[in-house]
């Protein structure tokens, strides 16, 4: 894997950098294409559901999510 590549989202009205490794960045964007959404709505949906858990780790685990169920 690459070395990380870090965005910035909207969440909430709050402007939040995220740092992930390409790869995950490339699965985000199909899982987000896939459900008709934006990357931010995606991470917004993500945010929403991640109960405490650091925000890149849960789009860490939803990326692997959608690309096991793909596989």
């Amino acid at each position: 894997m690459g070395s990380l590549r870090k965005r910035s989202v909207q969440l909430s009205g709050h402007a939040t950098s995220i740092a992930l490794e390409p790869e995950f960045w490339s699965v985000l964007e199909a899982m987000a294409a896939a459900q008709a959404l934006s990357l931010a709505g995606l991470i917004g949906r993500i945010d929403g559901a991640r109960a405490g858990r650091p925000l890149a780790s849960a789009c860490r685990l939803a990326a692997l999510a959608f690309a096991q169920e793909r596989g």
